[in-house]
């Protein structure tokens, strides 16, 4: 056999190795986990710009104890803050631990219990004089009709609000229509929604009640 087989003629025996720069090693982003909430609970989150003006409908801001009864993750509490409603005034409750808690980083009071049950331990014992919801849809009666009974003026000399954001299917005598929104609003559970208001005069509702 060739002896050259053996051999590198003409050939360098070392490779010089050219040193490249170093660079910074960027460091590893802080990926929140992210909110994974069973779809029993029924937290159809309310667009921006829809709680936007549903916190515009429940009029100027003012010296108002406010609740969020469903407050799912926190949408309508943004709004709320956003118009200028003061942080301690607002009130919201959440049945899930979870979503309770995403609400608290908005800086607001969260009781975390459902709120049928939280109604009826509350009656006659506390008013709100505003208002503002996004109920779950299956049990939105029972939800309205539980907030309307925490509705009332609680000392000040305005008419209370309530906004509520409901199906399309939802009739009630005393509630003002202010929009339909769009078909593709809660696209996910293909309902068709509304923008509904109730307007309560403290005094009418208990000269109603001492007629009755």
């Amino acid at each position: 056999m060739k002896r050259s087989v053996y051999s590198r003629p003409h050939k360098p025996f070392f490779v010089s190795v050219q040193h490249r720069s170093c660079r910074d090693i960027p460091e590893a982003l802080d990926i929140k986990e992210p909110l994974v909430i069973d779809k029993a609970s029924e937290c159809h989150v309310t667009p921006c710009s829809v709680a936007q003006r549903m916190a515009e409908y429940l009029g100027p801001p003012g010296d108002f104890s406010i609740l969020e009864p469903s407050a799912g993750t926190g949408a309508l509490v943004s709004a709320l803050l956003a118009n200028g409603y003061p942080s301690e005034k607002i009130c919201a409750v959440e049945r899930h631990y979870k979503l309770a808690a995403q609400v608290e980083t908005l800086g607001v009071p969260v009781i975390q219990t459902c709120f049928l049950t939280y109604a009826e331990e509350v009656k006659g014992r506390v008013e709100f004089p505003r208002i503002v919801m996004n109920p779950p849809f299956s049990k939105v009666r029972k939800h309205i009709e539980a907030a309307v009974s925490l509705l009332g003026r609680n000392g000040h000399n305005v008419p209370a609000t309530l906004v509520a954001l409901v199906p399309v299917t939802f009739e009630h005598g005393e509630a003002e229509t202010l929009e339909k929104l769009p078909e593709d609003t809660f696209s996910t559970c293909r309902v068709q929604t509304k923008i509904v208001r109730f307007t309560v005069d403290a005094d009418e509702r208990n000269r109603c009640e001492r007629n009755n």
